[in-house]
């Protein structure tokens, strides 16, 4: 079985306040890209996994597309299988590849070995594996609120817009990008912002982590304003960073303009 599971941005993100468990509660509008990774299933005699493509740090049986199969073997007599990631989402870049990776893991495996999981039981499990990971079951935009586990349907089409994404190949974890921030209350409700039109959010959808990492990585502010520049009708962070991404109103090929950088670009849906 193959899939292909997609990268996100955030449009919008406010930390409103550190949680007692250590998290931060926040505010934002995730929005599905179709950057994706290649995610094969195949039976095996020993589970194992392997990735190839972008290197991903740490050991694989951390990953967490394996940590999803261990999961779901904790309620159901699941076979063996080999889960091979063909990573192509750059990691650290804000994007939720990793997120996304583990809850298609669930999707899959639910759908391959037909265990009828519930949409919202699967909500459920992939909360467990991350905070990032339950957005992408349903995989619509969505206002997303607590740790950005906890969402809400939003009327946001974006659909027909021309998007670029820039990564310079930063790594920035979210310990560090959280290091810097000062949780605060937002004083304008998210949503409203974004029911104006996408010329308007330049000024007033902001993206809190930018503040401290634009100071620290002067290169982000740099390609910001440089898609700015270039005529983008809104340009954004993602995330934690460090990618950064850029609306339009009609398709641009902005590859040799950011040679050294990962870059994707494509229409939205």
């Amino acid at each position: 079985m193959l899939v292909f599971p997609n990268a996100k941005i955030n449009i919008g993100l406010n930390i409103v306040e550190k949680r007692a468990d250590g998290f931060h509660n926040i505010q934002s509008c995730f929005y599905p890209v179709q950057w994706t990774d290649a995610l094969e299933i195949t039976a095996a005699p020993v589970f194992s996994f392997e990735s190839n493509g972008i290197s991903i740090p740490g050991n694989g049986q951390d990953n967490l597309c394996a940590k999803a199969y261990q999961l779901l073997t904790q309620d159901f007599d699941l076979p063996p299988v080999k889960l091979n990631l063909l990573k192509s989402i750059p990691i650290g870049a804000g994007l939720g590849g990793g997120s996304s990776d583990a809850a298609f893991t669930l999707k899959a495996l639910n759908q391959h070995f037909g265990l009828d999981i519930p949409v919202e039981k699967q909500v459920n499990y992939a909360r467990r594996l991350g905070s990032d990971c339950a957005f992408f079951i349903l995989n619509k935009p969505a206002y997303c609120f607590a740790k950005g586990d906890e969402f809400e349907s939003i009327d946001l089409s974006l659909a027909g817009k021309w998007i670029v994404l820039a990564n310079p190949g930063i790594h920035i974890s979210s310990a560090e990008a959280y290091a810097g921030v000062q949780a605060k209350q937002s004083a304008l409700d998210l949503r409203t912002l974004l029911s104006k039109p996408v010329v308007d959010w330049k000024h007033h959808v902001k993206n809190d982590f930018e503040a401290t990492l634009f100071n620290k990585y002067t290169l982000l502010q740099d390609i910001k304003a440089e898609l700015y520049n270039l005529g983008a009708e809104y340009a954004s962070m993602s995330g934690s960073g460090s990618t950064l991404y850029a609306i339009f109103d009609q398709e641009k090929n902005l590859k040799t303009n950011f040679p050294k950088f990962s870059v994707w670009q494509g229409y939205m849906r």
